[in-house]
């Protein structure tokens, strides 16, 4: 059964890294939404949100489908998904390469083991921009070796800064899966540079499932190569799990 589908980006990008996911699901019948969480239009300027501002546009964009959504969150993005569903109805979710139940203090301590300095000019400036200033970190946080160049620059083009204190709030803003009674699929990529095989593996726990690891695939599982086939999974368990047909 098609099912009204919610996509949510997740931090430094916007509902355009969805483009392809979301057509492919759109082939498939359902009806295809991307949330834009607010200050992510492309615009160069800092902003300065919180995680309840991010929530309240996925609850904004949830109210204009006919039917509760199931949500689809990448990232950040499954974070803010996991924090709706506290509140919130919905036929089921997916959190792709998701900011796991523990928070993003993991991610934090790779990040500060790898690239010290640019950890600390974030924390100094108040802004993420630094994390993506050369096509080098941005294929290393999104995608593999493997992409093919004109991949990682034309989404490194439509990157922007991500706010400061949602930055923050990932390490204190943790999910509740108890308050959580709706179907989770659990995805995550093996070649993935912010989350661990094994914190997604928490996470799925968390929620009562069992992971399930694209291996080959970078952190941007809607974008890397290798995308249609977590699209097509997404499709099929919408249609088995989450809407019962």
């Amino acid at each position: 059964m098609a099912a009204a589908v919610l996509l949510v980006h997740g931090a430094w990008h916007g509902p355009w890294c969805w483009d392809g996911f979301a057509g492919r699901l759109a082939e498939r019948g359902h009806d295809v939404r991307a949330v834009r969480l607010r200050g992510h239009d492309g615009r160069p300027g800092r902003i300065r949100h919180r995680l309840r501002d991010y929530v309240e546009d996925v609850r904004q964009a949830a109210d204009g489908l006919t039917e509760p959504p199931v949500l689809v969150g990448h990232s950040l993005g499954g974070l803010v998904v996991q924090k709706y569903l506290e509140r919130h109805p919905a036929r089921g979710a997916v959190l792709m390469a998701s900011i796991p139940t523990g928070g993003g203090i993991g991610a934090i301590g790779r990040v500060a083991v790898r690239h010290p300095l640019i950890l600390l000019k974030a924390n100094l400036s108040r802004s993420l921009r630094p994390f993506i200033g050369t096509p080098e970190l941005v294929r290393e946080w999104f995608f593999t070796p493997d992409t093919p160049r004109e991949s990682v620059l034309a989404c490194m083009a439509r990157l922007q800064d991500e706010s400061y204190p949602v930055f923050l709030e990932t390490l204190v803003r943790l999910p509740r899966p108890h308050r959580v009674g709706v179907p989770i699929l659990v995805l995550g990529a093996g070649r993935d540079r912010f989350f661990t095989t094994a914190e997604v593996r928490r996470t799925a726990r968390a929620y009562r499932t069992e992971a399930e690891i694209f291996p080959a695939i970078g952190h941007d599982m809607m974008l890397d190569d290798g995308w249609p086939a977590v699209a097509d999974r997404v499709d099929s368990w919408v249609r088995e799990a989450a809407t019962g047909g």
